[in-house]
């Protein structure tokens, strides 16, 4: 049986989806004959927890761990709640205080390329050993942060093992990149290492064709697609809500605004008595500001319902009782590649879709392949009143539903396939 070594910042209890790409890879390795190792950090300072996924931790998996050093912790002597948005990517460019301003501007300038760099070197004398002890002939760095794909790189250049670099994001095109008030040398530093790790790694894995193109443009070397994807779960018999919910489970984050939806949800109501009776706004998650000033300024707050963190089975039953569920994207070029963790496991709930994302988002082609739903971009304003009045009726008559909706190749244990298929070596 093959072994790979999974470097990852975030594992169990770390909560929101960066943590869950990689937990159910391992879940499901060892079906194709691979036997994953973990290494993760011992007193990591996680944004968000959620203890439920401890439980999918298959009990016999080795997870080693060492402690990192983390500047935010220092940080958070001087401001917690701004030291914990930034270190989340909650990054505001209205109204930012002058003490925000320096911390972003300590963040994107002093580490490079990220807060986590001081994990790399102690990381990799501490593996150095495991990897000969344990005859791992693979390693698997999964970023961001970023600074762990650097893990990889070292202990490829020292000890020749094979390096697979998976990115769950991008590097220097995601979205928050540009208000990190870098540096003309900051911003070429990461370009340099992104350029160092994408042609240094024997593999690359990317979540988006979007990315793989971008990526292609800077290396020569293989790059495969494995998106996220759905997990099964015990049966969960969730009742629909008798009210007509529109729910968006996860984080609203400065940028995934559309005021032309949330402007024809406040026509809807104000033209249909009926609508207005049993429309409810549901946001579990967090919420920015600027996206529930938006919210409000249309009228809306009487019928928004903000529920905060869940856990991760309380998000997978809000989908299955949601009428519509709600999946919004930055409007931006930069994030046409985005795919959100979450789509996957909306498609799997089997409730209309309703994606608000910039032109060609490769979300829209995921949703359309599996006829989950409907997206649309930003300027359009009398079609989404179109088509939310068009699932209402359907509400009223009890239609409203997929009845042919095409998941399964995005299950966790068909993706793993591929990716067991792509640790192959000759």
């Amino acid at each position: 049986m093959q072994k790979v070594l999974i470097i990852t910042y975030y594992w169990p209890p770390a909560g929101g989806p960066g943590v869950q790409r990689w937990l159910k890879f391992v879940k499901y390795l060892r079906d194709f004959d691979i036997e994953p190792i973990v290494y993760t950090p011992e007193n990591p300072n996680y944004p968000i927890t959620d203890t439920s996924f401890l439980d999918e931790v298959p009990k016999d998996i080795r997870v080693y761990r060492r402690k990192i050093f983390e500047p935010y912790a220092l940080a958070g002597i001087f401001s917690k709640k701004k030291t914990k948005q930034i270190s989340a990517g909650i990054i505001t460019s209205k109204n930012q205080s002058l003490l925000e301003k320096v911390l972003l501007w300590i963040r994107g300038n002093l580490f490079i390329p990220d807060a986590r760099k001081f994990w790399v070197g102690p990381s990799v004398t501490f593996l150095s050993d495991i990897l000969e002890k344990e005859a791992i002939g693979t390693v698997i760095t999964t970023g961001p942060p970023h600074s762990v794909h650097l893990i990889g790189r070292e202990l490829k250049r020292q000890l020749k093992i094979n390096w697979v670099a998976d990115f769950r994001d991008p590097w220097t095109s995601i979205g928050y990149h540009k208000k990190l008030m870098l540096t003309s040398f900051a911003q070429r530093k990461h370009k340099q290492l992104e350029r160092l790790v994408l042609n240094e790694a024997d593999k690359i894995i990317v979540t988006s064709n979007t990315t793989k193109k971008e990526f292609a443009a800077i290396t020569n070397n293989p790059i495969k697609v494995i998106t996220n994807g759905y997990d099964t779960y015990p049966i969960i018999n969730e009742p629909l809500d008798e009210a007509f919910t529109l729910s968006h489970i996860g984080s609203l984050l400065t940028g995934r605004n559309p005021h032309n939806l949330w402007k024809a949800l406040s026509e809807l109501i104000h033209e249909f008595p009926d609508f207005k009776e049993v429309f409810r706004l549901q946001l579990a998650g967090v919420v920015s500001s600027d996206v529930l000033e938006s919210i409000y300024f249309y009228g809306l707050q009487p019928y928004t319902h903000l529920l905060g963190y869940i856990s991760h089975e309380e998000a997978l039953q809000y989908q299955k009782r949601s009428q519509v569920l709600l999946l919004v994207e930055i409007n931006t070029e930069e994030t046409q590649g985005i795919i959100p963790g979450k789509v996957f496991e909306y498609m799997a709930a089997k409730r209309p879709i309703l994606g608000v994302g910039p032109v060609n988002w490769e979300v829209g082609r995921l949703i359309t392949e599996s006829n989950t739903g409907q997206t649309y971009d930003y300027e359009h304003h009398e079609v989404l009143k179109e088509v939310l009045l068009q699932w209402f009726r359907d509400y009223k008559k009890g239609k409203l539903g997929l009845s042919k909706a095409k998941v399964e190749p995005y299950h966790r244990r068909e993706l793993t396939r591929k990716l067991a298929e792509y640790l192959t070596w000759e």
